[in-house]
């Protein structure tokens, strides 16, 4: 007799594990599939609702379902990798869970697409191609529309892969690429292209040393004082103001240029009297929250929730009002040359087509985003508040430094770059050179000191190596990478449809 047969209620329970252990496979692969059909559903979505917004000849309609089709994807996919730097560092310094970093990023990149998005696109695609350059109509929008798909699934492979990538840099790399396939070479604006090259090192370079700077002051004048808790309630309302004065600047140069457009002497009159206003204002509440903490460093760090909060949201409120061109930049394009004769060097951006953008970076965060919010977040380095703080006030006080010196910039380099920078202080400030043994000298003459040796030489990989080379790839190659693929599509869109 088999032991089956001698032990049914053996056999009776090893099915019901089978059956146990198949079903939650199966719910796994269902709650997997949810994120991916409602990015489908809304895709589908976007082009009906540019069907039914905009009346075309026949022939055209295919092109505007498309062009609506693969805008909402490129939105859905900057909303999964290019808010994470914005959010991580306050998810990563234990300020926000990811649930609630989602939701408020969510909400504030919606706001800032829909209502101070950016209403002109100045040039095409930054300017990458020239549009006097003998492009017909039907080739142009074959061409927006490869720039567009490439673009997007190039940072779909970036966020499958945990590489934040620069979502301009990805369209531009795409129009640039469809640019030399349509027309050659000559079209492409090689001054751009090198001003873009070289943001590849000055973004990070100066968007670490600014968060270096600004955590070595918080250090120096705040945490490694005797009396932290004193030197907090006169330092922190300071730094307080100097968000608050930097923040205003940036959101007048940046988050509402479509809304509010000063002069350069209104918006520094403005920010020094936010700075005053911020600082002034906060000294009673800082001291306040103060007088219910001790004098230890986690104490302390409370100190900076509120204003990282703030500085993050309107961080991510910027960015939907300046990336959602991104999404739906070429889309307008290809918009516009549906209801006019010629190629026009500004086109205007419809608001069914904002909304497409607005609706798809808010959803593309909370779907897909949380991934790369962790890493981050939580995987380059170890934050806490006063880092994410250092990071959140690095990004908006470089852009201003860059835009104010003409310098080309990504706001995503920017952001990742400081957080190498105060990875990197930490490593600098807390294992520093001299703890090195000079060449020659031997070493583990004990088994005390071959442990030391051995501890001093891993903590000092404050900063994951792999993170560092990994993003750096990403960013190098993602200008040609998606010029590549845009091209390829290009020619695969010619041969399946007209030339003029």
């Amino acid at each position: 007799m088999s032991k089956n047969q001698k032990n049914p209620s053996q056999r009776y329970v090893n099915d019901l594990n089978r059956f146990d252990y198949m079903s939650g496979k199966a719910q796994q692969i269902r709650g997997r599939m949810i994120p991916f059909a409602l990015a489908l559903l809304f895709m589908v979505l976007a082009g009906v609702l540019g069907n039914a917004n905009l009346h075309v000849a026949p022939e055209n309609i295919l092109m505007l379902v498309a062009a609506s089709v693969i805008g909402g994807y490129m939105a859905l996919n900057i909303g999964a990798n290019d808010v994470a730097n914005n959010m991580g560092p306050a998810v990563g310094g234990k300020v926000l869970t990811v649930t609630a970093a989602v939701i408020i990023a969510a909400i504030f990149e919606s706001a800032g697409a829909l209502l101070a998005g950016g209403d002109v696109v100045k040039t095409v695609a930054k300017g990458i191609i020239s549009t006097d350059s003998g492009i017909d109509l039907v080739v142009f929008r074959y061409l927006m529309l490869s720039a567009l798909l490439a673009a997007a699934l190039w940072i779909n492979l970036a966020t499958f892969l945990n590489a934040p990538v620069s979502t301009t840099h990805s369209i531009v790399g795409g129009v640039m690429g469809g640019g030399i396939a349509a027309a050659g070479f000559h079209v492409v604006n090689w001054v751009t292209m090198s001003k873009i090259a070289a943001s590849w090192v000055i973004s990070p370079v100066f968007g670490g040393m600014v968060a270096a700077a600004l955590l070595m002051i918080i250090k120096s004048r705040i945490l490694n004082q005797p009396d932290r808790n004193l030197a907090a309630r006169k330092w922190v309302p300071i730094l307080i103001g100097v968000m608050g004065g930097a923040f205003t600047a940036y959101m007048a140069m940046k988050g509402l240029k479509k809304i509010w457009k000063p002069d350069i002497i209104t918006i520094i009159a403005v920010s020094f009297g936010i700075f005053f206003l911020s600082w002034v204002g906060s000294i009673s509440f800082i001291a306040r929250r103060a007088n219910h903490i001790g004098n230890k460093k986690k104490d302390i760090y409370t100190l900076f929730n509120l204003p990282l909060i703030m500085g993050v949201s309107l961080l991510c409120f910027a960015h939907g009002a300046n990336d959602v061109a991104n999404a739906v930049g070429p889309l307008a394009a290809i918009v516009s040359t549906l209801t006019s004769t010629s190629l026009e060097a500004k086109v205007i951006i419809p608001f069914w087509v904002m909304l497409i953008g607005a609706i798809g970076l808010a959803l593309g965060l909370l779907l897909f985003g949380p991934k790369l919010i962790n890493t981050v977040g939580q995987k380059i380095t170890r934050l806490n508040a006063p880092r994410a703080y250092s990071v959140a006030l690095a990004s908006a006080i470089t852009v201003l430094i860059a835009t104010t010196l003409g310098l080309p910039v990504s706001s995503t380099h920017i952001a990742i770059g400081a957080i190498f920078g105060v990875g990197f202080l930490r490593e600098f400030l807390e294992y520093p050179n001299k703890k090195r043994r000079k060449p020659g000298h031997i070493l583990n003459h004990t088994a005390e000191e071959a442990f030391e040796n051995v501890s001093i030489r891993m903590k000092r990989k404050l900063v994951r190596r792999r993170f560092v080379y990994s993003i750096s790839a990403a960013w190098v190659v993602t200008v040609p990478a998606s010029a590549l693929l845009s091209a390829l599509i290009f020619y695969a869109l010619l041969s399946l449809g007209p030339t003029a």
